[in-house]
C-alpha cells in the first residue's frame, strides 16, 4: 500500500488549535471571524477536535498570515496557535492530562449539589439542618461559586456576549448572575418581598461542572483510536554510526529524534521497538506485527530486502534497516494527514446544524426576555400558578429564613409574578443547548472515520461519509480492482504427440526471455521451476509476438497473425479452440516449433481472491453493481458469469472518458479503480474508492482509500457510512427535540394547563445530560459498526473457481 498526499492547491492551508469553544455557537463565531479576515478563503472548524482548517487565498503570504489569524482568534476569546506541518495532527490536545484535573471540578460539582441537596431537605420532609438551611450560609456557597469554579464560565461568557458572539457560557452566565443578583437584593431589602434562591446559582454551576467533566471523558474515549494511532509514533530512533556489515552485538548507535531521520540513514532496530520510519530490512531477520496499520491479525516475516513500515512492531529479531521515507512521508504520518483532512471537510448537514447554532444563542436570549416580559406583566393572570410556585421556591421570601431560626412562624405565600417571570427566563437560559446541536455531527464523524482507519478504510471527510451513505450503484474498474492486474498462465495444451505442457511452457519461456509485456511475465512465472532452454537470434514484434532459435530450430510464440507471417497454417480444431479461450476471457498464445503448431497455452487475470464475496455482499445490502473496462467484450463477459453478475450489467472497450461519462449518468454512485485510466471516473462519481495499492493518479482523486487492498473492505465502508449517519440522525433529532421541548418547558407554556415547569437547578441538570447523551451515543457507533461488519459471510470470502 502506497498512500499520496492530495495534490498541491493553489490555496495555501493553515490549521489552528482552537480552545474555548463549547458549542455550535463558537463554532460559527470562529469560521465567522476567520471568513471575515481579508486573506482568508474558507475556513472549517471542527468542535469534536478542536482544529480550525483555513484556505487562504493563493498569493498569501503564510509565515505572516497565520500567526495573525491564531491573535485574532485569541482576542476573540478562542486561545488559539499555529499546527506546523512538523506537529500536525488530528486531535487538539484540549483535554486535561492528569487525574487531579480530572477529579477536581468533579468534586467540586459534588459538593456544590450535596450542600444544595441538604439545604432543601426540610422541604422535602426532612428535619432542617440548623447551618445549612440558613439563607446565610447559602449565600456564602453561591458567593464562593461564581467567584471560583464558575469565575472561568462567567468571564468567557460575559466577554463573548460583550463581542457580539454569545456562546453558551454566555447563557449561563446569564442565568447563574440574574438569579445571584436578584437573590442578593432579596437578602438586603427583606422589605421589597423579593425570593431569596441563592440554592440556584450553585446547583446550576454543579450539573454543568458535572456534566462537562462526564462530556469530556466520553470525548476523550471517542479518540481512543486516533491516539493509539498516534502513539504507535516512537520518539527516539538508533542510528548507526558506521555503516555495518553484519549484524552483531558491538553495533555502535547513538539515540536521535524520530523527527531527525534523514532518508539512507541505517536504523538499529531491537525486539520490541516501533519501527521508527519506513524502510527496507538491510541485516537480519525477524517477524513484524502490522495489525495496527494493515489489519494483517498474524505477524508477518521480514527478512533483507522487504519492506517495513513506520509505527509496527519488531517482534522477534534484532534487524537493521534502510531508511526510505521519514516524517510525514511514511505511511503512518500520510494516514494521520488524510484522517486531519477528514476532520476538516463538514458534511452538508453539518455545516447547517453550524449554521443553525450560530443563531441559536441571541434566539434563546431573545425568547428568556418574551418569558420574562410575559410572565412580569401578565403572571397576575394566572393565581394558582403563582400559588404552585411557591411551594416549589427554596428561601421564598426573607420571612422563610427567619421561620427558620424560630423567629417567625413559616408561611407559604404565592410568588409574585416578576419572581415568577425571573425564574423561568433563568431556567430558559439555561436548559437551551447548543453544545448538543454542535456536537451531533462531528463526534458520530470522528468516532466513524477513527473507526474507519482502524480497520484499513480511509475517508476524506464529512462530505464524503455523507455521500457514502447515499450511494445505490457500485461501478467497479476490471482490470486491478476485480482481479488482480496479474496474468497467469492457466491452459498447457499440447497438439503434437512428442509434446508435454511443460516443454510447451520451456519452449515459450526461451522465446519471451527478456520481454517485459504482462504475458511474457505470465509465461516466465509458469517457467520458474523448470530448466531453462538456451536461445538466441530474438525477434520481437509489437502487437504479434515473439520469435528465436532454440536448440537449433525456430520456435515462434504470438497470435494467428504472428504465425500466419510465418506461414504456420492453423487447423480448424485450433480455430475453434482460440474461440472458446477467447469466450472464456482467456488470452490465446500459440507456440509453434519450425514449421508446425505444437500447442497452445493461454492466460487470464486472475479474480481477486474477495472477489465474489464482495459482489455478493453489496447485492445483500441493495446495491445495483456495474463493470466498466476497456477490456474486450468477450473477457468482461466472462468476468460477470464468474462474480454473478449479469451481462449487462458490464459494458466493455470503454475510454477513460467513456467511463466518467457513463459515471455521471448513474444514480448516487460509488466508483471503485486502481489506475490512472481510472482517475477520471474517480474524480467525476460522488463517491471515489481506491484500493491502497492504486496509482498515486488514483489515490488522489479517490475520496475513500482501502489501505488494506482489501475489497472485501468496500461493504464495510459502505456500511460504516451508513452507521455513522444513522447516528448523526439520531445525534441530531435527539437535540432538535429536547430543545424543542425543553426551552417551551422552561418558559412555562405548559405551566396553565398541566402545572409542569422547569426550576433553574433541573434544567441545569437536562442541559448537562443532553450532552453527554449525544457524545455517548456517538461513541456506541464502535459497537454499532463492529457488529455490521462481523455480519460478513465468512465461508463466502474467497473465490470460488
Amino acid at each position: 500500500m502506497t498512500l499520496t498526499s492530495p495534490s498541491p492547491s493553489p490555496k495555501p492551508t493553515a490549521v489552528l488549535t482552537v480552545s474555548g469553544m463549547k458549542c455550535g455557537g463558537c463554532v460559527a463565531a470562529v469560521e465567522n471571524r476567520l471568513k471575515r479576515q481579508p486573506t482568508v478563503a474558507d475556513a472549517n472548524v471542527n468542535l469534536a477536535t478542536g482544529l480550525a482548517v483555513v484556505d487562504l487565498l493563493p498569493g498569501t503570504d503564510v509565515q505572516a498570515t497565520v500567526p495573525a489569524l491564531a491573535a485574532a482568534l485569541t482576542g476573540a476569546g478562542f486561545p488559539s496557535e499555529v499546527q506546523t506541518s512538523a506537529d500536525l495532527t488530528p486531535i487538539a490536545p484540549e483535554t486535561p492530562s492528569t487525574a487531579g484535573d480530572w477529579w477536581r471540578p468533579l468534586v467540586i460539582a459534588g459538593v456544590l449539589l450535596l450542600i444544595s441537596t441538604l439545604g432543601h431537605l426540610d422541604r422535602l420532609g426532612g428535619p432542617p439542618i440548623p447551618l445549612i438551611s440558613r439563607v446565610e450560609f447559602h449565600f456564602a456557597v453561591a458567593t464562593l461559586a461564581l467567584l471560583f469554579p464558575g469565575r472561568e464560565i462567567l468571564l468567557e461568557g460575559f466577554r463573548s456576549l460583550l463581542r457580539g458572539i454569545p456562546t453558551m457560557n454566555s447563557l449561563i452566565g446569564l442565568g447563574t448572575g440574574a438569579a445571584y443578583l436578584a437573590s442578593v437584593v432579596a437578602l438586603v431589602h427583606p422589605s421589597w418581598d423579593w425570593a431569596c434562591f441563592f440554592d440556584e446559582p450553585a446547583m446550576l454551576l454543579g450539573f454543568v461542572l458535572l456534566g462537562r467533566t462526564i462530556e469530556a471523558r466520553v470525548r476523550v474515549r471517542s479518540r481512543e483510536s486516533f491516539t493509539a494511532l498516534l502513539a504507535l509514533k516512537p520518539a527516539l530512533a538508533r542510528r548507526l554510526t558506521q555503516e555495518p556489515t553484519e549484524l552483531g552485538e558491538a553495533l555502535p548507535t547513538e539515540s536521535i529524534p524520530v523527527g531527525t531521520v534523514q532518508v539512507g540513514q541505517a536504523l538499529l532496530v531491537l525486539p520490541g521497538d516501533r519501527l521508527p520510519v519506513d524502510g527496507v530490512v538491510v541485516l537480519g531477520k525477524t517477524t513484524v506485527d502490522e495489525a495496527m496499520l494493515t489489519g494483517e491479525s498474524q505477524p508477518v516475516i521480514k527478512q533483507p530486502g522487504d519492506r517495513l513500515l513506520a509505527g509496527t512492531l519488531n517482534q522477534s529479531g534484532a534487524i537493521v534497516i534502510r531508511a526510505q521515507r521519514v516524517g510525514r512521508d511514511t505511511e503512518l504520518a500520510r494516514i494521520v494527514q488524510l484522517v486531519a483532512e477528514a476532520q476538516g471537510r463538514k458534511a452538508p448537514i453539518q455545516r447547517l446544524a453550524d449554521r443553525v447554532a450560530g443563531y441559536f444563542c441571541w434566539g434563546v436570549m431573545a425568547i428568556a426576555g418574551f418569558t420574562f416580559g410575559f410572565w412580569a406583566l401578565w403572571g397576575d393572570r394566572f393565581p394558582a400558578v403563582l400559588q404552585a410556585a411557591a411551594q416549589t421556591t427554596a428561601h421564598a421570601n426573607h420571612t422563610a429564613h427567619l421561620a427558620m431560626a424560630g423567629i417567625a412562624p413559616m408561611v407559604s405565600e404565592p410568588v409574585t409574578p416578576g419572581q415568577l417571570a425571573l425564574k423561568l427566563a433563568i431556567s430558559v437560559l439555561v436548559v437551551a443547548c447548543p453544545c448538543a446541536l454542535g456536537l451531533a455531527t462531528p463526534t458520530a464523524i470522528l468516532v466513524g472515520s477513527s473507526w474507519g482507519a482502524e480497520q484499513g478504510i480511509l475517508i476524506r471527510g464529512g462530505d464524503v461519509l455523507e455521500r457514502l451513505q447515499q450511494v445505490t450503484t457500485v461501478v467497479f474498474d476490471k482490470t486491478g480492482t476485480l482481479t488482480t492486474g496479474r496474468p497467469v498462465l492457466v491452459d498447457r495444451q499440447p497438439l503434437v504427440a512428442d509434446m508435454t505442457g511443460d516443454r510447451l511452457v520451456q519452449l515459450a519461456a526461451a522465446v519471451e526471455r527478456g520481454t517485459r509485456h504482462p504475458l511474457a511475465q505470465a509465461i516466465a512465472q509458469a517457467a520458474a521451476a523448470l530448466p531453462a532452454l538456451p536461445a538466441q537470434d530474438f525477434v520481437t514484434e509489437p502487437g504479434l509476438g515473439a520469435k528465436a532459435q532454440v536448440a537449433d530450430r525456430p520456435v515462434w510464440v504470438g497470435n494467428r497473425a504472428w504465425l500466419a507471417q510465418g506461414g504456420i497454417p492453423l487447423p480448424e480444431s485450433v480455430e475453434s479452440a482460440l474461440q472458446q479461450m477467447a469466450k472464456a476471457g482467456k488470452t490465446p498464445i500459440l507456440v509453434a516449433e519450425g514449421d508446425r503448431l505444437v500447442g497452445l497455452l493461454s492466460a487470464a487475470d486472475e479474480l481477486r481472491p474477495d472477489a465474489i464475496a464482495t459482489v455478493q455482499r453489496l447485492q445483500q445490502l441493495g446495491l445495483d453493481i456495474r463493470v466498466l473496462t476497456g477490456d474486450r467484450a468477450e473477457v468482461a463477459n466472462a468476468l460477470a458469469d464468474r462474480v454473478g453478475l449479469p451481462r449487462s450489467a458490464v459494458v466493455a472497450e470503454l475510454r477513460p472518458d467513456q467511463k466518467a461519462q457513463i459515471i455521471s449518468q448513474l444514480p448516487h454512485p460509488a466508483m471503485v479503480g486502481d489506475g490512472i485510466n481510472d482517475a477520471p471516473a474517480l474524480a467525476t462519481a460522488p463517491v471515489g474508492i481506491a484500493l491502497g495499492s492504486a496509482t498515486d493518479a488514483a489515490l488522489e482523486t479517490a475520496g475513500v482509500i482501502l489501505t488494506r487492498d482489501r475489497l472485501l473492505d468496500l461493504p464495510s465502508a459502505i456500511m460504516l457510512g451508513r452507521a455513522t449517519f444513522r447516528k448523526i440522525r439520531q445525534n441530531l433529532l435527539w437535540a432538535i427535540a429536547y430543545n424543542a421541548i425543553g426551552i417551551p418547558l422552561a418558559a412555562g407554556l405548559w405551566l396553565p394547563s398541566v402545572g409542569l415547569g422547569l426550576s433553574p437547578a433541573t434544567a441545569a441538570a437536562l442541559m448537562a445530560f443532553s450532552s453527554v447523551s449525544v457524545v455517548s451515543n456517538s461513541l456506541l457507533l464502535r459497537v454499532s459498526a463492529r457488529s455490521a461488519v462481523s455480519a460478513l459471510p465468512e465461508q463466502n470470502q474467497t473465490c470460488q473457481n
